[in-house]
């Protein structure tokens, strides 16, 4: 029993303290109030600490992460003021005050495991701030109905949703200490991303425009090896994630965590330990913060489906790309929930690759398969079945939604993301050699136990995970194809390195490059007695590679102006290995063919080694595609080419023979939008072009060898002379209209032969657009005065 004086003291001291941290905006006095919560910790029990986390937690964690203490509603995003402790570590680049931060907020430090002694007493609950959710929670929230299914849709919310008993009808979300913590801890590199917004940039001609931007942060790209990247060995951030993800989200054996379950997906809640709740709790916070967000699909649709869902969130989200700047936290996520992938392809309980996979329940608490049904194709370990839906609409929301007219460095940090998923075999201890030296012997060791102390390539043994994510090798691929043709004249340099290695990834094993040429093959053929064993075991992947792609593309499509080299139902097929003009080879020939365009124009010192490296994507594709792609070019002289570049898509030279026969392979209407055009007006009129040709009919070209039939009239004998004014003026109408229906039918037929459309999309040109205003704006002019006059 606490007696009241003692606990008049603590909450006096508590105020101190929060006094202190809030007045705290430089290093001295950074680490005096790190030295006086760690010493108010030590000295009181964890029945003592109420006041502590009711006044001074809250406080600590706005002068950690920068966040304004004064919260409105109307703001969709909390500001962050240049005063919050890890920004301050950072500017400064001072080690010890960034070792004291790292040193307070230790998983195993005395502010934790205070924590962890709170929670368990249930000394305080907090509330977290809805306009701070992810952005499908707070529009469910904004629904009663939606908000009493939140908890079962999404095992995040499940018991922490709950009634607000101020204006009773709307929910609030409900935590305790450690979970506050780590949902602010999560929302930081967000808030962050969405304060600095994307950066506009304008496209430069200039040879300084390239790798100086690029190469840093894509990997092969840059000339130094490297693990982890610099810029991350030295977030205080990063390493914090790190050991939270270290500490309490196991992969080296996550069956000894649960003796009577043989996976953490047939986990639950009510029956698991509090190792694996509380793993399970930071993998989801991390995947619907991040990955999640403002996706406008956030569930799977089976799911959604059988709770009888629908989320209109196109409508309202729109199409946008994820927050920016999470790419390299959300590498580290991956990269470490993929260490598991690496435990579970060394073991030797492997799964039977020839098993017909399915899709799998997560059940709840309750026990209702039929409204818990979580699907998911099952690859050999349990994180990666978590994240392979949300992260594949990450990284293709982050390459579809792209704006033209920001930085690419966004998208750049995704593709490292990407490419390093593409290859969990490579990864190796050395790259969380930084990360791991803050933590203590004990947890490096266990890391060893995971990780090969040297990587290797591709093996058998993962088969499986390729299976389980074969839209990454194949319908990704083809996306960022289009995102490589879109973006292509911003940097040629490095966009041809970019889809080099992805090139370089795929062919990188026979074995690996066999499996997915004949996945592809089976999923375009129907299963047949006499084929090969091979094949026929294959097929037993097809339904479910199948619902996955229409499950995890949900929605996301590129629109017609934006240039989409895909059918309107491209989410049903792939396309990877199909001849076709919108097939792999086709886009990837056209990519090579312009890419030597682009790097003819930018010229330069390192043309010959630009053009090499072409040759050998060139190679790499026929390695790939099994033939050659086209003919192997000469290094041509160094040309100085100085030109104003109007057109995405214009017509380049090189060398002494003209790209006349160079042209746009998908629907030239349909181009992505270029400089000299506005946007929104070309849209309109290319689904007005659209309209007007499917009604003409001109969307189907006739040949020209076709004998015309002529329509003729048989005329009645009982034919009567034309009498009277009225019918003379019949007659005259009738013939001017026939004599015009004849005319159109003419032109359109002429067009039809020879292949012509109606094309309003000029109309779009600025240039077009501003001679209608002056001849517009003149015309009133003259009225006017004429007017007056």
């Amino acid at each position: 029993m606490i007696s009241r004086g003692y606990a008049t003291d603590t909450q006096s001291k508590s105020s101190d303290i929060a006094a202190a941290v809030l007045a705290a905006s430089s290093p001295l006095q950074i680490l005096a109030a790190c030295d006086a919560v760690e010493s108010f910790l030590h000295k009181h029990t964890a029945d003592q600490t109420r006041w502590f986390f009711s006044i001074t937690f809250p406080t600590l964690i706005c002068k950690i992460f920068g966040f304004d203490e004064s919260s409105s509603a109307s703001v969709a995003v909390k500001s962050m003021s240049p005063s919050g402790w890890i920004d301050i570590a950072a500017l400064s680049n001072d080690s010890q005050l960034a070792g004291r931060i790292l040193s307070l907020l230790s998983p195993t430090g005395v502010l934790l495991s205070s924590i962890v002694a709170a929670d368990g007493l249930s000394l305080v609950k907090y509330v977290f701030p809805v306009e701070r959710l992810p952005e499908w929670v707070r529009y469910m929230l904004q629904n009663e109905r939606d908000s009493l299914v939140l908890s079962d849709l999404c095992p995040l919310f499940k018991n922490r949703l709950k009634e607000d008993s101020v204006k009773g009808s709307s929910f609030q979300v409900q935590l305790n200490v450690f979970e506050y913590y780590m949902f602010w801890f999560v929302y930081y590199p967000v808030c962050r991303g969405n304060s600095e917004g994307p950066q506009t940039v304008s496209v430069r001609r200039s040879r300084k425009f390239r790798l100086e931007n690029w190469a840093y942060s894509i990997p092969g790209l840059s000339s130094t090896k490297r693990g982890m990247e610099q810029k991350n060995e030295g977030d205080l951030y990063m390493r914090l994630l790190y050991a939270y993800l270290r500490v309490y989200v196991p992969v080296a054996d996550m069956k000894a965590h649960q003796p009577y379950r043989s996976s953490l997906l047939h986990y639950s809640f009510s029956y698991g330990t509090p190792i694996v709740e509380k793993a399970e709790f930071l993998v989801n916070t991390l995947i619907h913060f991040w990955l999640v967000d403002n996706d406008f699909s956030p569930l799977p649709v089976n799911l959604c489906k059988s709770f009888g869902m629908t989320f209109p969130f196109r409508s309202v989200v729109g199409e946008i790309p994820p927050t920016s700047g999470l790419g390299e936290v959300v590498n580290v996520f991956v990269k470490y929930l993929n260490l598991s992938s690496i435990a579970s392809s060394d073991r030797t309980d492997q799964v039977d690759y020839t098993e017909s996979p399915k899709w799998k329940v997560v059940g709840t608490f309750n026990g209702s398969q039929s409204r818990n049904a979580v699907p998911f194709v099952d690859s050999g370990n349990s994180w990666n079945s978590w994240i392979q839906r949300p992260l594949y609409r990450f990284i293709l929301r982050t390459f579809l939604y792209c704006p033209m007219e920001s930085s690419i460095k966004n998208a750049s940090q995704v593709f490292t993301l990407w490419v390093s998923y593409l290859e969990p075999w490579s990864i190796s201890m050395e790259e969380f050699a930084k990360l791991d030296s803050d933590l203590g012997k004990s947890n490096r060791g266990t890391l060893k136990e995971v990780t090969p102390s040297m990587p290797h390539g591709y093996t058998s043994s993962w088969q499986v995970f390729v299976l389980a994510n074969y839209l990454y090798y194949s319908s990704l691929v083809m996306h960022f194809i289009g995102f490589a043709h879109k973006f292509l004249h911003t940097d040629p340099e490095a966009i041809v390195k970019m889809v080099s290695k992805v090139i370089t990834i795929l062919a990188s094993s026979t074995e690996l490059m066999d499996l997915i040429k004949n996945v592809d093959i089976v999923f375009h053929s129907k299963p047949a007695g006499s084929s090969k064993s091979m094949l026929n075991a294959l097929h037993r992947y097809v339904p479910a590679i199948r619902e996955q792609l229409q499950d995890w593309e949900d929605g996301l499509s590129e629109t017609d102006a934006n240039g989409s080299f895909l059918h309107e139902n491209w989410n049903k097929d792939l396309r990877l290995f199909s001849d076709g003009e919108d097939g792999g080879q086709k886009l990837l020939q056209l990519f090579v063919l312009r890419a030597e365009s682009e790097l003819q124009s930018i010229g330069g010192e390192n043309l010959s080694q630009n053009l090499q490296g072409l040759d050998r994507l060139k190679s790499e594709l026929c390695q790939l595609f099994g033939g050659p792609i086209m003919k192997p070019m000469s290094t041509p002289e160094t040309v100085q080419c100085e030109y104003m570049r109007d057109e995405i898509f214009k017509p380049r030279s090189f060398a002494n023979r003209a790209m006349v026969d160079i042209k746009y392979k998908g629907d030239w209407m349909k181009r992505p939008i270029s400089d000299d055009e506005i946007g929104w007006l070309a849209k309109v009129l290319v689904k007005l072009s659209g309209w007007l040709n499917e009604s003409l009919g001109l969307s189907q070209v006739e040949s020209s060898q076709e004998s015309p039939s002529w329509s003729y009239v048989d005329v009645s004998s009982d034919a009567r002379s034309v009498c009277g004014p009225m019918e003379v003026i019949k007659v005259v109408l009738c013939s001017f209209i026939s004599w015009l229906l004849m005319l159109r039918g003419a032109g359109v037929r002429f067009m039809r032969e020879h292949g012509i459309r109606v094309n309003l999309r000029v109309l779009a040109s600025k240039k077009v657009v501003v001679v209608l205003l002056v001849i517009a704006a003149f015309s009133l002019l003259r009225r006017a005065f004429f007017g007056i006059g």
